[in-house]
């Protein structure tokens, strides 16, 4: 078992490669669904509504202006009209009287004299004559020969006075309704162009992102988007450039990882077929077969456990991964790989060592995943671990309450890792790389696989050096849930 972090799920996927991206036609244009379409529809809807909501609040105060301009405009005439008549009402209609009511009339102002009390032509309201009479002024609106009119009314005294009305101005709604095509139009023609210029600027850095992720897709690693304001654009921008990069570095990890993999793969293949040949061929006699059988045996349990460590990995972030966790005493399961390496490691002059607590370290996990985590670290400081160097396993409570869950620890006294080899300590192939033709390296896969397994089971592994002078690796598993009671 040896270093390399989790690949893809399912076994049928060669390591190292990407996901596919289904081919796809030629997009079909649809005018209606394109960003630049909506923000011209939406820019034309908003000057739309921004003209109508205009006309609505600004007719009516149009209107009433008008109207009281107009009034204004009448009761001005008034006091100029009386200002005239004030001494000649009761001297008949003059010349010069008659034609300031001319004039009058002819800015559509109809003038009514009031005598002793008494109006000279019909049509004014009597409430409006019987004030003026009483010598007050008047400034209403009221129906005059049945038609809705300005009033202003200025009383002379002794029952005199003169009344000046003009029809109310009508169809003002309609003549300020018909005005504003002129402004929608131009409103219109404005949030179009608007429209139109803010879709390009928007539609611009997106149709770079697609086109840039089209490359991608198609395993162009060099493109790289512009980045640029808004802020949200820029974000975009990063992201697929942090992708290209991501991509380019996963890629060239996964080549290094399949070479030093082959590599690995050849060499017992090659020491197999080179046995096999010399058997083949007579060169070994009956002397030589049994020692040959046992490295032919050695060199396929090696194969094995590579395509195994490779099967793992591959299947390790697939949903239907094989885990089955109940209450384990991590004492026990220490104490069981103890029987295993003890011997082992004392055939190679190792000092192995153990070190438990007096009483149960319960955990909820996988046993049969736990001791192939064991096992593989154990495997690995094998590897490395220079004669007569120790070897500890050990375990321990994570925590004063029991449901804190365990830790158990695999420290050594070999040549341990530097803080660069700790940041990559658990990359598939990454250590294999590093210290291959320098040091006995493995595969590059156990620790990837161990800390793939630990995590799946709900637990973290970590790597650190050791206080025997070498590397140590700690897992800690969770507790027993207070549902499931804690193993006998």
């Amino acid at each position: 078992m040896a270093d390399r972090p989790a690949g893809p799920p399912g076994v049928d996927q060669p390591t190292g490669a990407l996901p596919t991206v289904a081919a796809t036609g030629p997009r079909r244009f649809r005018p209606g669904r394109t960003l630049t379409a909506r923000a011209v529809l939406v820019t034309c809807a908003v000057a739309l509504v921004s003209v109508l909501v205009t006309a609505v609040v600004a007719v009516p105060l149009a209107v009433r202006n008008a109207q009281r301009q107009a009034q204004h405009t009448l009761a001005a005439q008034a006091q100029m009209t009386v200002e005239v008549l004030r001494f000649r009402l009761n001297r008949g209609r003059p010349t010069d009287d008659e034609r300031l009511l001319r004039l009058l009339a002819n800015q559509d102002v109809e003038a009514y004299l009031i005598r002793d009390g008494r109006v000279d032509r019909p049509g004014l309201p009597p409430q409006v004559v019987e004030r003026v009479a009483a010598g007050r002024d008047v400034s209403v609106r009221r129906l005059v020969d049945g038609r809705p009119a300005l009033v202003e009314g200025r009383a002379l005294g002794d029952g005199n006075g003169v009344v000046l009305t003009r029809s109310r101005v009508t169809g003002l709604w309609r003549q300020v309704l018909l005005s504003i095509w002129v402004p929608l139009l131009a409103g219109l023609a404005a949030g179009l162009v608007a429209g139109w210029l803010l879709a390009r600027r928007l539609a611009r850095p997106i149709r770079q992102a697609a086109t840039a992720a089209a490359r991608l897709s198609a395993g162009d690693r060099a493109v790289r988007v512009p980045v640029e304001p808004p802020d949200e654009v820029a974000e975009l921008a990063h992201a697929l450039n942090g992708l290209a990069e991501a991509l380019t570095t996963s890629e060239g990890r996964q080549r290094e990882f399949l070479l030093s993999v082959s590599h690995e793969l050849r060499t017992p293949l090659t020491a197999v077929r080179g046995y096999a040949e010399a058997l083949a061929d007579g060169v070994l006699g009956p002397d030589q077969a049994a020692q040959t059988g046992r490295t032919m045996l050695a060199e396929a349990e090696h194969l094995d456990r590579l395509v195994s460590d490779l099967l793992a990995l591959a299947r390790l972030e697939a949903a239907d991964f094989p885990l089955d966790p109940v209450p384990v005493d991590l004492v026990q399961l220490v104490a069981a790989a103890a029987d295993t390496w003890s011997a082992r490691c004392a055939a190679v002059g190792l000092a192995f060592r153990v070190e438990v607590p007096a009483g149960p370290v319960p955990v909820y996990t996988d046993p049969g995943r736990i001791r192939q985590v064991v096992d593989g670290l154990l495997e690995n400081a094998l590897r490395v671990v220079p004669p007569g160097a120790p070897v500890v396993l050990a375990a321990r409570p994570a925590g004063v309450d029991p449901v804190a869950g365990g830790v158990v620890e695999v420290r050594d006294g070999g040549p341990g890792f530097t803080d660069d080899d700790l940041a990559v300590v658990f990359e598939r192939g990454a250590l294999h790389r590093r210290y291959r033709g320098i040091r006995k390296v493995g595969s590059g896969l156990g620790l990837a696989l161990a800390a793939g397994l630990v995590r799946r089971l709900g637990g973290t592994v970590t790597a650190g050096h050791a206080p025997e002078g070498g590397a140590t690796f700690t897992v800690r598993l969770p507790g027993v849930p207070h549902r499931t009671p804690p193993p006998a």
